[in-house]
């Protein structure tokens, strides 16, 4: 199996298992939180049309443009992650402050940085793109290369 499926097929695999698990974390309260639901489901179906057309420019775009997503959800993910934990710790205890408080609100009752998660598929699809190309690459250094005699010096 080439790298660029194989990598491909743990991505979608591991963002299927973030969907379980949020499911499993009944994270669907609010509207924000079916945000990752819809990133999610919107990579898994341009995953499955990459793997089914690997050679389409447009199922090749689409991929790029949910590895975007991954990442503008992580970053998003985290900020509202982390603000819902700094308001319960200030009705909490409004005398935390500076540290203590980054503290209070990063190890509370939300995970403040398990949205990255999202970030990681991100960088996982682009090692998916990469080593899509990396035949390519290697393909037209061969072709350069044949038929052409180094020179004497």
């Amino acid at each position: 199996m080439p790298l660029s499926r194989l990598l491909l097929l743990i991505w979608i695999l591991g963002l299927l298992g973030v969907a379980a698990e949020l499911v499993l974390l009944e994270h669907y309260e609010d509207v924000k939180q079916f945000i990752p639901f819809v990133v999610i489901a919107g990579c898994v179906l341009v995953g499955a049309w990459l793997a089914i057309r690997p050679g389409q420019r447009a199922a090749e775009r689409a991929f790029q443009l949910t590895i975007a997503l991954l990442a503008i959800s992580g970053v998003l993910g985290v900020v509202f992650h982390y603000w819902g934990n700094l308001e319960f710790e200030r009705e909490r205890d409004a005398s935390l402050s500076g540290l203590r408080l980054v503290w209070e609100v990063l190890t509370g009752a939300t995970p403040a940085l398990a949205p990255g998660t999202m970030i990681l598929f991100a960088f996982i699809g682009y090692a998916v793109i990469e080593a899509r190309r990396q035949p390519r690459r290697s393909s037209e250094a061969e072709s350069r290369g044949r038929g052409h005699e180094p020179r004497p010096s």
